[in-house]
């Protein structure tokens, strides 16, 4: 239960932060998570998952990054994490059940004393001239400091016992005979080189060339229902307005920054003003020194200036990409000069800011976390904003508008219902709020909404076609002349010597080609090749054989090797057949509910209440 938090230990340090964990975990009614009479939120091979304690873990997550203000995506990356890790510990456990497995006393506490989490290894409690003492952290688990935290540490360790148990048991039987051995060091070290030749079907063949019709784009189109299957879709109404500095706060700027010039003119030291006023922090601890830099490493502005000042005089007020430079040149020899500089950023202020701050604040009144579709119209109409629409927006995506990718929206997207407006995103240029108009339920798209794809598809069918007639007949030739270097320049195709390569690191992943690489005689043209990668057709110019001297000398460390890399892959394609063959039940949709159905529920409960 608690890997998540093993996986979270890089972000914290200390023994007390360390312990917290510990505490807040043993708050969870772990007995409860697979069961109960509580409410679930899903269910395991028809074992429920309690949805209290799933919203306990998961909220125990989100505490752990206090002081972060975490994104409606990474809420959404840290529910699906707890989610995951709760089934997978469900198909574990029944698995430790189906086997007998169990972890006795001991067995926990040598694990606990020899292998300390890594949250431990990093805390600097236990560390002895900057490495982990080992020996601190064993004194630590038998103190009566350590005791109230011992049951949670014992659970956690009683999982690991088991999970290497269930692995051993998984990979007793994995061996690698002396025959397998060899066909692994082989195709690590025989190489072979070729003369590659690619026939590039959009290259090869041009579009004026294709020609499809209604039919073929209805045949297609039903002979390929898998190809056009879609996620969920949502379609969204939006308003938006700018946050961005206008032509009042950019005066504002340079209205301060001439303001500063003359304190500085007057005598105030450089160096305390740009300690005192400057917007770049990393030189205004400094006292605005930016040191020695090379011409043309600034705004253009600062160089110019950089470069044609008089020494030690401050400049005007330079005006850059986002604010105002005041600059002072210190020294200056050849293409290099030292400066130091005072940054006055452009940014809302004053009027504009309150401006800015009425506008958002109506927008929310009018128009925020409602259920009525109308109230974005409304609002719009009432602050004089433009109502626009997003391009259809796939489940697991974010919402682009532009060039610009919108926070947030693309999550609430999908726990909305149809006509319901959410809050008001914020983001660095501007405020959006947004309208769910309608969900598109996942499966195969309508023909009329994927026409031009279809018609793609079919193009490129036919020209995938021709383009292996054209390599047939580069094939032909390649053989008439005795070269295939001679062939595809005759025919403008493009051709390449490839190699040596081996097996294990072919420069194309297409096992057609690996194969015939190393199958062909020195020399001999393949047959055209037509593979997931491209159609290619390949002239063999000799391999390098395996050393078998070499092989029998490593061939025992080689083999502890390959066996420990076959377990591993044996592990993981076991745990993942375990997860693809649960029954999973997930409900969890109808847990995190938006402000504006939240307010909605309550509003009913009270009503309720009061008829009562």
């Amino acid at each position: 239960m608690m890997q998540f938090f093993r996986n979270s230990a890089g972000l914290v340090a200390g023994v007390f932060v360390v312990l917290m964990l510990i505490f807040v975990a043993q708050s969870v009614d772990w007995n409860q998570i697979k069961g109960g009479g509580r409410a679930s939120v899903g269910s395991v091979n028809g074992q429920p998952i309690n949805s209290k304690n799933y919203q306990a873990m998961v909220q125990q997550a989100i505490d752990q990054q206090r002081g972060t203000n975490l994104s409606a995506e990474e809420v959404q990356q840290i529910r699906n994490y707890v989610w995951d890790q709760l089934v997978q510990d469900a198909v574990l456990n029944a698995e430790y059940k189906r086997f007998g497995i169990t972890a006795s006393p001991d067995e926990i506490k040598e694990l606990m004393l020899a292998d300390p989490l890594p949250a431990f290894q990093q805390s600097p409690e236990f560390q002895t001239e900057g490495k982990f003492d080992i020996e601190k952290y064993q004194r630590w688990l038998q103190s009566p400091v350590a005791q109230p935290y011992l049951p949670s540490l014992q659970a956690q360790y009683a999982d690991e016992v088991m999970r290497s148990k269930l692995f051993r048991v998984v990979t007793a039987d994995t061996y690698l005979s002396d025959a397998a051995a060899w066909r692994k060091f082989r195709d690590q070290t025989q190489t072979a080189r070729v003369v590659l030749a690619a026939v590039i079907a959009n290259n090869a063949v041009k579009d004026s060339g294709i020609t499809v019709s209604n039919e073929e784009i209805d045949t297609y189109y039903k002979a390929h229902p898998k190809e056009f299957e879609r996620p969920r879709t949502a379609y969204l109404s939006y308003v938006f307005f700018s946050r961005l500095p206008n032509a009042s706060d950019t005066a504002a700027a340079l209205a301060r920054a001439e303001t500063l010039r003359k304190e500085i003119v007057g005598g105030s030291p450089f160096a305390e003003v740009a300690k005192r006023e400057s917007g770049d922090s990393v030189t205004a601890a400094k006292g605005g020194d930016m040191g020695e830099w090379t011409k043309g490493g600034q705004e253009p502005a600062v160089d110019k200036a950089a470069f044609s000042l008089p020494l030690h005089t401050v400049s005007a007020p330079l005006l850059g990409a986002e604010g105002y430079y005041l600059i002072e040149v210190t020294a200056r020899s050849g293409n290099k000069a030292t400066t130091r500089e005072v940054y006055i950023p452009i940014e809302v202020q004053g009027t504009h800011r309150d401006e800015l701050d009425a506008m958002a604040d109506s927008l929310e009144r009018l128009g925020a976390e409602r259920l009525d579709p109308a109230a974005l119209d409304t609002a719009a109409r009432a602050l004089g904003l433009k109502v626009g629409r997003t391009n259809p927006v796939q489940e697991g995506s974010r919402v682009q508008i532009g060039v610009q990718v919108v926070p947030d929206a693309g999550i609430w997207a999908f726990e909305a219902k149809p006509g319901e407006t959410g809050r008001i995103i914020e983001a660095a240029y501007g405020y959006f709020l947004f309208r769910l108009d309608s969900l598109q339920a996942a499966g195969v798209a309508p023909l009329s909404v994927v026409r031009g794809g279809v018609v793609y598809s079919v193009q490129q069918e036919k020209k995938q076609k021709l383009a292996i007639q054209l390599a047939q007949r580069l094939h032909d030739e390649a053989v008439k002349v005795g070269s295939l270097a001679t062939a595809a320049t005759a025919m403008k195709l493009p051709n390449q010597v490839v190699g040596p390569f081996t097996r294990t690191r072919p420069p194309i992943p297409a096992p057609e080609m690996i194969g015939a690489a190393f199958g062909l005689d020195s020399g001999q043209i393949s047959p055209v090749l037509d593979t997931k990668e491209g159609i290619y057709v390949i002239q063999s110019l000799g391999h390098t054989k395996a050393d078998t001297a070499v092989f029998l000398a490593g061939l025992e460390q080689s083999r502890a090797e390959n066996i420990r890399l076959a377990r591993q892959e044996r592990v993981r394609n076991y745990t993942t057949a375990l997860r693809e063959s649960a029954v999973i039940t997930d409900r969890r949709a109808q847990l995190f509910l938006t402000q504006a159905q939240a307010d909605a529920a309550a509003s009913r409960a009270a009503t309720n209440q009061r008829n009562y």
